[in-house]
């Protein structure tokens, strides 16, 4: 797999019928390896080991309806509150990160109305915190560590 812009980390893997799985602590099962699912299980890594997140708080690959459709966002991190925190889209280190992207994960937080933003791809990260009241984002640094 490519190497992406994260620290590095141990991951579990199998390989059946030619097809290599990587293990997620989150969903805790065998997940075929494809470019996007290395860029999200690296990205939930990072939100445990570096920044702190619980794994309680976490949800991986979940449908929701965004205008009538059902979509699936990538990662998810709850407040204790059963608020949404922070809303992360991954995609594919292959894929050039754009406004395409960036209204794709605004028409989730539509719904879901989380705190911050995270878009990555593995090389690239965006991260951006969302201001309800002015109905605008600030592009941030990085996202906050857990407290």
């Amino acid at each position: 797999m490519h190497e992406l812009n994260f620290p590095k980390f141990e991951f579990r893997f199998k390989s059946n019928e030619n097809k290599v799985s990587i293990f997620d602590e989150i969903r805790k099962k065998f997940i075929i390896l494809q470019p996007e699912e290395w860029v999200r299980q690296h990205c939930v890594q990072y939100l445990i080991q570096h920044k702190n997140y619980p794994k309680s708080l976490i949800n991986v690959e979940k449908e929701l309806k965004v205008n009538g459709l059902t979509k699936r966002y990538d990662i998810v991190i709850f407040n204790p509150d059963g608020s949404i925190h922070l809303i992360v889209e991954c995609k594919s280190h292959k894929i050039k990160i754009d406004q395409t992207t960036f209204d794709q994960i605004a028409r989730y937080n539509l719904t879901l109305n989380a705190s911050f933003l995270m878009v990555t791809n593995g090389i690239n990260h965006y991260y951006c915190m969302m201001d309800f009241k002015n109905e605008r984002y600030e592009f941030l640094k990085d996202i906050p560590d857990y407290k």
